[in-house]
């Protein structure tokens, strides 16, 4: 039936940063994944230096791939249960399991049954020095986390170790209802994030907007950027953000 009236929407895309409601991502597919809805949030056709997605993956669906050498991923299980095929090693994944993936991995993902939702983030390596970054499998779930700057209400997981030769950042960051940020932070690092639960208002440029739980924020390079968490349940978002490289000339 026609919607009458006009149709408005949340949604913001600026110069350095977007917001998106999930109402207005249609889904499409994507060649190695099977019996999967894709949403693609961010791109380098916004401006951004990775790729990081939504993957509604049915009963019997998944992929099985290979990332090109100059490529790493990461996996994260935020619905369902899924298995994961990691260079010839097997895991299971209940809510909350991530996993890294090296450049040039040999890896398959399946949903036996019900359904399951991944976040996956696809970006260029970055290398430097003589180590390499070992694949990584775990679940947030069994990360104490830690106080960011010394306040104890808030609560920083980090996913991947904070070691040279990671060139990224996965973190799960909650706050109670009433809390924010101490600072706003304005920075070279770009982000990715995935409202995972709660709901608050962002800071972003030079304006607050009201973000909830399935709402995806990009933020580009020096993007003034600040949160406050509203409502009645802690908020809670994975994000992430490059690290530990300095700037190209």
């Amino acid at each position: 039936m026609p919607q009458p009236g006009a149709v408005g929407s949340r949604a913001v895309v600026a110069r350095n940063f977007a917001i998106l409601p999930p109402e207005g991502i249609p889904e499409g597919v994507l060649p190695e994944w099977e019996k999967t809805a894709a949403r693609i949030l961010t791109a380098p056709a916004m401006g951004a230096r990775f790729a990081m997605y939504q993957l509604d993956v049915a009963a019997g669906g998944g992929t099985q791939q290979t990332l090109a050498p100059r490529l790493e991923a990461f996996l994260y299980l935020a619905d369902g249960n899924a298995k994961l095929e990691l260079n010839g090693k097997s895991h299971a994944l209940a809510p909350g399991g991530f996993a890294y993936l090296s450049p040039g991995a040999r890896f398959s993902v399946s949903v036996p049954k019900g359904s399951a939702r991944l976040f996956a983030v696809r970006k260029a390596y970055e290398p430097w020095g003589s180590k390499a970054p070992a694949d990584r499998v775990g679940n947030e779930r069994e990360i104490k986390g830690e106080p960011f700057m010394d306040i104890a209400e808030l609560n920083l997981k980090k996913l991947l170790p904070d070691t040279l030769e990671y060139d990224l950042a996965m973190n799960v960051f909650t706050f109670p209802p009433g809390f924010s940020l101490p600072i706003t932070e304005t920075h070279v690092m770009e982000h990715g994030l995935c409202f995972l639960q709660g709901q608050g208002r962002y800071y972003l440029g030079d304006a607050w907007y009201e973000v909830k739980a399935g709402d995806f924020i990009w933020m580009g390079p020096y993007c003034p950027q600040g949160f406050f968490a509203g409502g009645k349940t802690p908020a809670r978002y994975l994000y992430y953000k490059n690290v530990h490289r300095d700037v190209e000339l």
